[in-house]
Parts: C-alpha cells; sequence; structure tokens
C-alpha cells in the first residue's frame, strides 16, 4: 500500500504506486509551524543575531593561538581557505532553506533528503556543535570577567581566580543561566542585547587593529613582523597534518552563521531573510577577521616569548595576552568586548540547539515534552533550559577532566562542524537531484557547490579524527591513551547513534517515517 505524500496547498498528490492521495498540510504529513512567534526580525537583526552567534572576539581569542601553532605564518591563508567550504555550504543552506524553511535546518533537511536515521544524526551532530560551543563561550566570559575585574580594582590577583576550579565552574553556571533566561523570554529580548553588544565588540576590535598597526610601524612592539603576502599562500604549509589542523580550527571560527536559518520561521519573510542573512554574515566576519589577524601577527610576531602568538602562556585567550601591550589604558575596553561578545554569544547561540530539539519534539524524534513552547514569549522554553543545563553540566565535567578545557573543546567542536555542515551540503544535493541540470544556476548552487564544500569539509574530519586519537593532540589530555579530542569528537557521535538506537524504541514513529518523510509538503512562512 502506498504512502501518502501531500504538497504545501493540501491538493491531491500522487502517491508512490501512482495512485491519488490526500494529504493536506498540517496533517501529520506536513511541515509545520511549531508555535513560535513570527515576524519578529528583519534583515538586519538576524545578521546581527549571526555575528553575534560567531562572536568574533571571542572567536580570535580562542584559536589565533592553537590556529599559529598549527600554520605558522600562514593563519590569514588558511583563514580564507577555510572560508571557501563555509560559504560553498551556505549556498547548500539558502537552497534548502527555500525550499523547506523550518527551525530543525540539518536535522529536517537530512532527514527529507536519506531518511530519519541519517537525519536524526545530522541534529544529535549539531546539538552537540551547540552545546560544546556553549560550554567554551561559558569558559572564556568566565575568564574575562575576572580578568575584567582585575582591571577595574587595580588588583592582578583577581584574575587568577579563574585558576579556581570550583569558583570557576560556578562562575560559568551563572553565566549560562542568565544566557538560558534571556533567551527563555525569546527573540524580542535576544534582540535588544544583541544590537548593543555586538556594535560594542566590533567597535572595540576596530580600536584594537588601529592601535596594533601603529604599534607595528612604529616599531616600539619588540617581536613584530613585516607585512607579507606570502601570508595569503596555502602552499607553504608544511604538511597535510597541519592543513588539515589549521582547517578545523579555522572553521570553527566561521560556525555560528546557521543560526540565521534555525530562526526562519520566525523573521519577516522567512525563505529569502534568512538566507540572505547567512551569506551576509559569513562574508562580513570574513573581511573582519583578515584584518584582525594581520595587525595582531604585525604587533605580536610568531615567537614563543613575550606576547609572541606561539607563547604557551597566551595561546589560550590571545586577546588576554595582548590587550595592555597594545592598548595600553584602553585594555579594559578588549576585556570587556570579549566578556560581551562571549555573553551575547552564549545567549544568541542557544537559540539553535533550543530550536533543534523543539523540532526534533515536533516531529517525534525526541519526546514530546521537547516541542512546548511558552504561550508568553513565543519560544522553545523547556529545551531552552534543557540546552542550558546539558551545556554547563558539560563544562564542568571538562574543567574537571582537561588540562586546557578551551582548546581540547575547541578542536572537538572542528570535527562536529565538519560533520554535520558536511551532511548539510550533500543533502542538499542528493534532495534535488531531480533538478541538478535542469539549469546553470542548479547546477552550480545544488551540485557543484555543495558537493565541493562537503567533499572538504569531510576530509579535514576524517584526517582530524586520525591525527586526534593521539594522546599529544590538543591538550595532551587522554583518557586510557586516547587523546582527550578524538573522545570528545568521535566519541560524542557513538554515543549518539546508541541514544539514537533507543530513542527509535521509544518513539518509533519519526523512525518508521510517519511524521515527516522527502515528499513531506514545506511550511510555508510569509514572504
Amino acid at each position: 500500500m502506498s504512502q501518502t505524500i501531500g504538497r504545501k496547498d493540501g491538493n491531491t498528490a500522487l502517491g508512490a504506486a501512482g495512485h491519488d492521495v490526500v494529504d493536506p498540510a498540517g496533517s501529520k504529513h506536513g511541515i509545520t509551524g511549531k508555535g513560535l512567534k513570527g515576524g519578529q526580525l528583519g534583515l538586519l537583526a538576524v545578521v546581527v543575531l549571526g555575528i553575534s552567534s560567531v562572536a568574533p572576539a571571542y572567536s580570535l581569542t580562542s584559536s589565533l593561538g592553537p590556529a599559529v601553532g598549527a600554520v605558522g605564518v600562514q593563519l590569514p591563508a588558511i583563514f580564507i581557505v577555510a572560508f571557501i567550504p563555509m560559504i560553498l555550504v551556505a549556498f547548500a543552506y539558502r537552497e534548502l532553506n527555500a525550499d523547506s524553511p523550518d527551525s530543525g535546518t540539518t536535522f529536517t533537511w537530512a532527514t527529507k533528503a536519506f531518511g530519519p536515521f541519517v537525519g536524526w544524526m545530522g541534529g544529535w551532530g549539531l546539538l552537540a556543535a551547540n552545546i560544546i560551543v556553549l560550554s567554551n563561550l561559558a569558559g572564556v566570559a568566565v575568564d574575562f570577567f575576572y580578568l575584567f575585574l582585575a582591571q577595574v580594582f587595580n588588583n592582578p590577583e583577581l584574575a587568577d581566580l579563574t585558576s579556581n576550579t570550583a569558583l570557576n565552574i560556578v562562575t560559568c553556571l551563572v553565566f549560562v543561566a542568565l544566557a538560558v533566561w534571556v533567551s527563555y523570554r525569546g527573540l524580542h529580548a535576544t534582540k535588544l542585547v544583541q544590537y548593543s553588544m555586538v556594535g560594542f565588540q566590533v567597535l572595540v576590535l576596530g580600536v584594537f587593529i588601529v592601535m596594533a598597526l601603529t604599534h607595528a610601524a612604529s616599531g616600539d612592539a619588540g617581536p613584530s613582523l613585516a607585512f607579507s603576502w606570502d601570508w595569503f599562500n596555502p602552499a607553504k604549509i608544511e604538511s597535510f597534518e597541519q592543513f588539515t589542523a589549521g582547517m578545523s580550527l579555522a572553521v570553527f571560527v566561521y560556525w555560528g552563521w546557521d543560526v540565521c536559518l534555525t530562526v526562519n520561521e520566525e523573521t519577516k519573510g522567512g525563505r529569502g531573510t534568512a538566507g540572505k542573512a547567512g551569506t551576509t554574515t559569513a562574508v562580513t566576519v570574513l573581511a573582519l577577521y583578515l584584518v584582525v589577524i594581520v595587525a595582531t601577527m604585525m604587533v605580536a610576531g610568531t615567537g614563543a616569548d613575550g606576547i609572541g602568538l606561539n607563547n604557551p602562556d597566551n595561546q589560550s585567550n590571545i586577546f588576554a595576552a595582548l590587550a595592555s601591550p597594545v592598548m595600553g589604558s584602553l585594555a579594559i575596553l578588549m576585556s570587556l568586548a570579549v566578556l560581551s561578545g562571549t555573553a551575547s554569544s552564549l545567549q544568541s547561540t542557544m537559540a539553535s540547539p533550543a530550536r533543534s530539539l523543539l523540532a526534533m519534539g515536533h516531529y517525534g524524534a525526541l519526546p514530546p515534552r521537547f516541542a512546548s513552547v511558552s504561550k508568553r514569549f513565543g519560544s522553545p522554553g523547556y529545551a531552552t533550559v534543557v540546552a542550558g543545563v546539558i551545556s554547563g553540566g558539560f563544562y564542568a565535567v571538562m574543567k574537571v577532566v582537561s588540562e586546557n578545557v578551551l582548546n581540547d573543546t575547541i578542536l572537538a567542536l572542528g570535527l562536529m562542524i565538519c560533520f554535520y555542515y558536511g551532511l548539510t551540503a550533500f543533502a542538499c544535493t542528493w534532495y534535488f537531484r531531480h533538478s541538478l541540470f535542469s539549469s546553470l544556476r542548479n547546477f552550480f548552487l545544488r551540485l557543484l557547490f555543495p558537493v565541493l564544500g562537503g567533499v572538504v569539509l569531510t576530509v579535514v574530519f576524517i584526517q582530524t579524527a586520525v591525527d586526534s586519537w593521539a594522546p599529544e593532540f590538543g591538550s595532551g589530555s587522554e583518557v586510557f591513551g586516547v587523546g582527550l579530542v578524538f573522545i570528545l569528537g568521535v566519541g560524542i557521535l557513538a554515543l549518539g547513534v546508541v541514544v539514537m538506537l533507543v530513542t527509535a524504541k521509544l518513539q518509533p514513529g519519526f523512525f518508521r517515517g510517519e511524521t515527516i518523510r522527502q515528499d513531506t509538503p514545506a511550511l510555508v512562512v510569509p514572504e
């Protein structure tokens, strides 16, 4: 007997055996709204949300040190190369969002393309990446919070409080709780917070760029480097292992723009607005990164002494080391910029896992409780609280286990990003396989660009997974002789398979294709 297939207009469609069947949108087989409050965000607001989620100041202070350790002076080159698969995948996101706008993004699209099991794992990868980065964001926020207090009260000992594990964890949990509180109150509250924090963050980075270039030009910065176009040449990277390690780190700094698509059910013109916001965010962040990277390399150099970017004491938090030498009395602004950037990103990033959990609950891939929406705020209240609890708990465990929690979680995050971004890219090509050659536009946007982006990310994922097996990869932390980065990255995906199989027993409807399939009619989002 053929399964019923519907269209978004609710008209009769043909079943698999060619029989006329009726399956209107809004029935159990249709992609339906989740109860989220629509029309809250315009293009500018979504771009600001995307930049906030990327968190330029946080991303750079966390990743520049490890990236320099991997590729040396080819830092600008690896950031440009890493951007290529990101923008290619962004095109895939736009195509899928134009066809099927849904807050579940990767989960929903991979399910429609490859079936429920692959789709569920895509959702798991997205959730894992967000949980990891939320814990990392909170950790950086803690560091800069105590650094800020030390600068305000002119007491360097206050900055050392972040080394107190118990106090660090408690402070982290407070930041997570505040982010959950704001996120629970919906995107309107989120928007008001983001405009001020993102604007301040970008302004301070601009001040840092000018002052760094001024110091480098005057020659009073000590280990400064003269600008060279060779920095932009990826062929100068010495080995493929260094290339993939650098890529894994650089991919991390662009990650977060896809939150623009996650809020597609809540934007003004969800199909067009969300897609444009995603690509606009990615391009804007690339330009900002390159200028900051060049200025940082010129003023600090890549040495292992002083403020050099290869100094082990600086690598986990570059701006904490460079702020005072470069900005002098204005260094407190950098502390505030990173603190506000991480805090705002912690809050905006919370939107992604919460809405993914909401979608998975809505379609029966998770217990129904996850599908609940706050009647007062129109936000996924229960899912937001769960995302906050898991991310806070993950950070607490990692802080105890890892010698360098920030570095290890960033490297593991690179694996998660490569996994679910690559899966989304391939889902685009497979989902649109019948129209790939119907026009030149479709050939590029649905076949060539997604496949190239997906292949690059897959190669980086495999190579990083192989390299991270060794205990010396990352901070050197290990469990039974296996590198902690491998356990976090690959181990979390393996755990996902186990959780999925258990869920399939408890929630069989989704896995039997009863709630969403490739032929499921798309949600109608007002243009």
